[in-house]
């Protein structure tokens, strides 16, 4: 087992530890368990989130190995990094691996459980929730945000971003970090970040408005390329579905 900490006391060191060793036993299940689990641990009166990655097939077990980093590694090397610039993410406290002479196995990242009011997804099937408006423009600010230094969110989706109330204004916090890059972002770059958020014509209107505001951009000229960024998008989930139904009707 090899373990990486942020600042953690030793006491606090060794309960994590006994987390990690008896995490199939223990915790309380937290969240959608599709492809990884998740649970939530009890420390000084305080949730401790952990995240269990599946382990890798045979050829990512190699890759994982000897050539990349873990998914594990990076979600907790880009959540200190989104720190040190100022973006919102839940403080990352350690991450474990699992190694073998010639493979890698389980990973694990543990960071502090947040409470949130909503994320974006709940926008996608409720345009009545109170602020919506106010809501969905604060988040294009913190998307373009992201953008002016140089964060390519790579899973920028529904589900990764956690919304707080607070005062007359919402704070926003990225989660699932492991697919993230730190660079110069062009226009199209960042019209392709949207992408994932929303295929209702509405929503990608408040964006394209907020966002043409902020970045000084045309407001037509955002509106097309995020139309276009997302019906792209749409498109090869759909390629993609079909492929699989063919597949399983051959099958």
């Amino acid at each position: 087992m090899n373990s990486v900490f942020n600042i953690a006391s030793d006491k606090e060191q060794k309960s994590i530890d006994n987390f990690i060793k008896n995490f199939a036993n223990t915790g309380k299940v937290y969240g959608n368990q599709k492809r990884n689990t998740i649970k939530l641990f009890e420390l000084n009166e305080e949730n401790v989130n952990i995240k269990s990655f599946k382990t890798p097939n045979l050829f990512n077990q190699v890759v994982y190995r000897f050539f990349r980093k873990s998914k594990a590694q990076r979600s907790f090397e880009f959540a200190t990094k989104l720190h040190g610039l100022g973006i919102g993410t839940p403080q990352p406290i350690a991450y474990y691996e699992f190694p073998s002479l010639l493979l890698f196995k389980k990973s694990f990242y543990a960071s502090e459980h947040l409470e949130c009011d909503l994320t974006y997804r709940e926008l996608l099937y409720d345009f009545n929730y109170p602020d919506y408006d106010t809501i969905i423009r604060s988040f294009t600010r913190f998307t373009y945000g992201l953008h002016e230094k140089g964060i390519n969110f790579l899973d920028h989706s529904p589900g990764n971003t956690l919304i707080k109330k607070v005062g007359d204004g919402y704070e926003f916090y990225l989660v699932d970090l492991n697919r993230m890059k730190f660079e110069p972002m062009n226009f199209d770059a960042r019209m392709k970040n949207f992408a994932r958020l929303s295929k209702f014509k509405n929503m990608i209107e408040v964006m394209s408005d907020e966002y043409a505001k902020v970045s000084g951009e045309e407001y037509l000229k955002v509106y097309e390329a995020m139309t276009q960024s997302v019906d792209e998008f749409r498109s090869n989930i759909e390629r993609k579905n079909r492929l699989k139904k063919t597949f399983r009707f051959w099958k």
